[in-house]
C-alpha cells in the first residue's frame, strides 16, 4: 500500500519491480529478479513443501498426508467424471495447475505487509494467467491432432446438421474454440484483480478514517470499513479456491473435447 499526500493508490500493488532496485545487463537486455518472480518462486516452494506431506505413504495417514491425498483424489475424480479412464494420464498436469493457482491466490492474500513485505498476487497479472491458459490450449491442440488427425476439425461441426448449416456453424464454432485461452486467462485475471483492488480501497478508508483525528467521524469510517474489509477478505479466500477449481475444471472439459470429440 502506497500513501502519498494522504492518498492510497490501489493499483500500486500490481506494479512489477526489481527486488532491491537491481537489474543485470545480459546480451544487451536488462534482466531483473522481480517481486513477481519472487512470489512465483514462493508459490512453487509452498506447493513443493505441501506435497512432501503426501510422500510419506504412512499406513495410518496424518492430517497433512490426508490433505494431500484429498486434493489428488479430488482432481482424479474430476478427471474421471469429465473424461473417463483416459483422463488419468492428464491428472499430473491438471493437479499441478490447480495447486499452483490455488497457492498463488492464497499467498497473495496473506497479511505479510504487517512484516514489511507487501503481498503480490501473481494471478492478478494477465501475463501469468495468459501463459497458463496458452499452455493448456496448446496441450489440448496437441492431444486433439495427435489422437484424431484432421478429423479433429469435426469438433467444430455439430453432429447431425446438414452441409449448409455446417458451412455457417463451422467458423462460429472455430472462433468460439479459439477464444478459449482468452476467456480462461481473463476470468482468473479479472476475478483476482477486482478483489485485490476492492480490499485496497477499503484499507484506504480505514487509514483515512484513522488519520482524520476526529473521535466521532474516525470510528464511523474505520469500523464499518474494517468489518467490510474482513468480510471481503474471507470472500476472496473462497474466490481463490473457486477460481483454481474453475480453471482446472475447464481444462478437463477442454481435454475431454480433444480426447472424445463431443
Amino acid at each position: 500500500m502506497t500513501a502519498q499526500a494522504g492518498k492510497i493508490d490501489p493499483m500500486h500493488q500490481f506494479m512489477v519491480e526489481p527486488l532491491f532496485g537491481r537489474t543485470w545487463e545480459v546480451a544487451g537486455h536488462s534482466l531483473a529478479f522481480t517481486n513477481s518472480a519472487a512470489w512465483m518462486a514462493a508459490t512453487l516452494l509452498a506447493v513443493w513443501l505441501f506435497m512432501l506431506g503426501g510422500l510419506k505413504r504412512e499406513l495410518v495417514p496424518g492430517r497433512w498426508q490426508m490433505a494431500v491425498e484429498g486434493f489428488t483424489g479430488f482432481i482424479t475424480g474430476m478427471m474421471d467424471a469429465n473424461i473417463g479412464p483416459e483422463g488419468r494420464k492428464y491428472v499430473p498436469y491438471v493437479f499441478s495447475l490447480f495447486m499452483f493457482i490455488l497457492f498463488a491466490n492464497i499467498l497473495g492474500l496473506l497479511p505479510t505487509a504487517l512484516f514489511g513485505v507487501h503481498p503480490f498476487a501473481v494471478t492478478s497479472h494477465l501475463t501469468v494467467t495468459g501463459v497458463l491458459a496458452i499452455a493448456t490450449f496448446l496441450i489440448v491442440l496437441i492431444v486433439g491432432f495427435w489422437r484424431h488427425g484432421f478429423h479433429f476439425f469435426s469438433l467444430f461441426v455439430p453432429h447431425g446438421v446438414n452441409w449448409v448449416m455446417a458451412i455457417i456453424l463451422f467458423p462460429i464454432e472455430l472462433i468460439s474454440f479459439m477464444m478459449r485461452p482468452f476467456s480462461l486467462a481473463l476470468r482468473l485475471f479479472v476475478a483476482m484483480t477486482a478483489g485485490h483492488v476492492l480490499m485496497e480501497v477499503l484499507a484506504s478508508f480505514v487509514v483515512s478514517g484513522a488519520n482524520t483525528g476526529s473521535i466521532v467521524l474516525g470510528p464511523l469510517i474505520v469500523i464499518p470499513s474494517f468489518v467490510l474489509m474482513l468480510g471481503i477478505t474471507v470472500l476472496e479466500l473462497l474466490v481463490a479456491a473457486i477460481q483454481a477449481y474453475v480453471f482446472a475444471l475447464l481444462t478437463s472439459l477442454y481435454l475431454n473435447d480433444a480426447i472424445n470429440l463431443h
